[in-house]
């Protein structure tokens, strides 16, 4: 078995047949771990983003953070409940893609693929780069080398996604709940405490906030508006339980429903609570370390979630590392939804021709490796150019959520209006009419949080994803341009089935040897209307010990020697393939070439190159066919063996 057949199967497993597809499908306990999770781990950082953005205008803004947490409540809950009417509307996947392709056109499709391919590489980098720093808010070390570690975590996923879904899947299950349990075992703990008068402060406290400004009528709007904003990063992985519905166990579009509604649920009472606990323990965060008085010089900044831990278990220094470690591991984790969405899509996009088709094709593993591989390439970039800065990552973050959540809405009103006016049934018509007005609603609400987004988001850094949208469109547009031509060309026609009128073989012959006569019996034994060996005259002494061997060894073949004054070797070969094609445009000229097989890499820089030249030539010349004879050297017994 060659090498890199052992490493596949030592990470990978063994490959997985094609009718064994079925049983990577999910059921909801794991559908929700796998779909959910970015949506999940989203918690560990909105309520900090929300407090960050405050900060701006000092301390006592803070008490706005009650308000800003209940908008996005609302949208989360708005949000989710639109996307249930598309999982119904919409079973086969594609999500959003499908949606406004279908009911708004394929441009609009093809726009809303582009932010939807943008924010799944934005959420692998902002969920590890967010892991990376919690983790580095208890262990210094961490925190001195986060890229590498952020590279490393990349990598990893990207492993275990490329060892099949469902397998991923139950891998990733448990950390996922642990999370969840830990939290909600966080929030229980200090409710208890609060009820028995027991007072929990963070450990920033008493420390102070300098603003950077005084924030008061427009600016006071501007800046919540801002934090709004911010806090709907909380919002982010809730389409991918749409674009992944045929992953799901059937009833497929229930079952995504579900998952839908439980996602909202456990998600927004772990927001609730973590906003509400930051706030009564006072936690104080800022952007820049300078603006917090009070930091011990040389110390970074906590994150949130890991203060308000240290609040509620202190003195217990193991509740405040599980916390720590667990949130690490669902962010890190995070990203396996973007690992799920990312390849599913790039499926649906290559099946249409927008991506190349190779990211259409399944693995070994049944998963779709070319994607899962293109997201983590595009992932370790994004977290290199940032050097796994949350802050500057963050910027870039939630636009191409909520240009795929507005014109998903839009579409899906627009579906519901032509679908109203064909049905005569009242029980569905009133069906309907309740759907348009959930994703009526929908739109509403998710197009005024895109403008409040573009508006405040867009000098902080997100004008490179606006800019990057429609160059991926443009791109995308280009492929399918290119494929479109492409098919049709290629499709059989009435004039593809005829026969030439002859066949005339030619073999290419520099020596008389082994390889040569090989293809000269392979030629023969193809029965050509005309058969003939070819040899370029560039050495005179040369060509005519070539004759005498001929002759000496009566070879019944016809050897003709072409003339090159300037001792070249292609361009003679070329003109004389050329002529025969306009003598009869008819005939199929064969034109076979020997060739060496070698094994080692720098044995093909010795042999073979005249060889490689014309048939790079010769390929784009209509009506020659090339083949390449095989002889085989000693030295490729070598990849022989080890494929054996």
């Amino acid at each position: 078995m060659p090498s890199s057949d052992v490493f596949k199967r030592v990470f990978l497993g063994r490959a997985l047949r094609s009718e064994r597809m079925g049983e990577t499908l999910l059921p909801k306990r794991i559908a929700l771990p796998v779909f959910a999770s970015d949506a999940l781990s989203s918690n560990a950082y909105a309520t900090q983003e929300i407090l960050l953005v405050l900060s701006l205008g000092g301390y006592s803004l803070y008490s706005y953070g009650p308000w800003v947490a209940a908008m996005v409540v609302v949208i989360y809950f708005t949000v989710v409940a639109s996307y249930r009417q598309n999982v119904h509307a919409y079973p086969n996947g594609g999500g959003d893609y499908e949606v406004v392709s279908h009911n708004l056109g394929p441009n609009w499709g093809v726009f809303v693929a582009s932010a939807l391919l943008i924010d799944y590489v934005l959420t692998v980098a902002v969920s590890i780069s967010s892991a990376v720093a919690n983790l580095g808010s208890t262990i210094p070390f961490v925190d001195k080398h986060n890229v590498w570690f952020a590279v490393g975590f990349v990598v990893i996923i990207m492993l275990l996604n490329l060892r099949g879904v469902k397998e991923s899947g139950a891998f990733f299950a448990i950390p996922v709940y642990f999370f969840v349990l830990s939290i909600f075992v966080m929030i229980g703990f200090a409710i208890f405490q609060f009820a028995t008068g027991q007072t929990l402060l963070a450990e920033s406290a008493n420390w102070t906030i300098v603003a950077e400004n005084t924030f008061t009528g427009a600016a006071l709007v501007f800046l919540v508006a801002r934090a709004f904003s911010s806090g709907t990063t909380a919002l982010t992985g809730i389409e991918a339980v749409a674009n992944g519905v045929p992953a799901f166990k059937k009833p497929k579009s229930k079952n995504a429903a579900t998952t839908l509604l439980l996602l909202g649920v456990i998600s927004m009472a772990m927001f609730i609570g973590i906003t509400w606990l930051a706030l009564k323990t006072q936690v104080k965060v800022t952007e820049f370390d300078d603006d917090l008085i009070g930091l011990p010089p040389g110390q970074p900044q906590k994150t949130v979630l890991v203060q308000i831990a240290d609040a509620v278990f202190h003195p217990s220094h193991i509740g405040v590392l599980v916390i720590a470690f667990a949130t690490a591991i669902i962010l890190a984790l995070a990203a396996n939804t973007a690992f799920n969405g990312f390849p599913l899509l790039g499926s649906v996009l290559a099946k249409d021709g927008y991506l190349p088709r190779q990211l259409h094709t399944r693995g070994d593993r049944l998963a779709f490796s070319n994607g899962i591989l293109s997201l983590a390439l595009l992932a370790v970039l994004l977290i290199i150019v940032y050097q796994a800065d949350v802050s500057g990552l963050i910027q870039l973050y939630i636009i191409g959520v909520f240009v795929s959540f507005t014109l998903s809405q839009l579409g899906m009103v627009r579906h519901w209006t032509r679908h109203l006016a064909r049905e005569t049934d009242p029980k569905a018509r009133a069906k309907m009419m309740r759907s348009r007005i959930i994703n009526g609603f929908g739109l509403v609400m998710t197009g005024s949080v895109l403008v409040i987004v573009l508006a405040t988001k867009f000098t902080k850094g997100a004008w490179i994803v606006v800019v990057a949208m429609p160059l991926i469109f443009l791109l995308m547009r280009s492929i399918h341009r290119h494929y479109d031509p492409v098919a049709a060309e290629i499709t059989p026609s009435g004039t593809t089935s005829m026969l030439p009128s002859r066949v005339h073989a030619i073999v290419l012959v520099s020596k008389i040897h082994r390889p040569t006569l090989r293809a000269l019996a392979y030629a023969r034994a193809t029965r050509p209307t005309v058969l003939e060996a070819v040899t370029v005259d560039v050495d005179t002494e040369d060509t005519e010990r070539l004759r005498a061997e001929w002759e000496r060894d009566e070879i019944p073949v016809t050897l003709k020697v072409l003339a090159s004054p300037y001792r070249e070797i292609t361009r003679p070969i070329l003109e004389y393939v050329r002529g025969l094609r306009r003598e009869s445009p008819n005939d199929l000229v064969i034109v076979f070439i020997p060739e060496y097989v070698v094994g080692h890499w720098w044995e093909q820089l010795l042999h073979n190159q005249s060889a490689l030249r014309l048939k790079s030539r010769l390929l784009f010349t209509p009506g020659v066919m090339v083949t390449s004879v095989p002889w085989q050297l000693e030295s490729s017994e070598l990849v022989l063996d080890k494929d054996a």
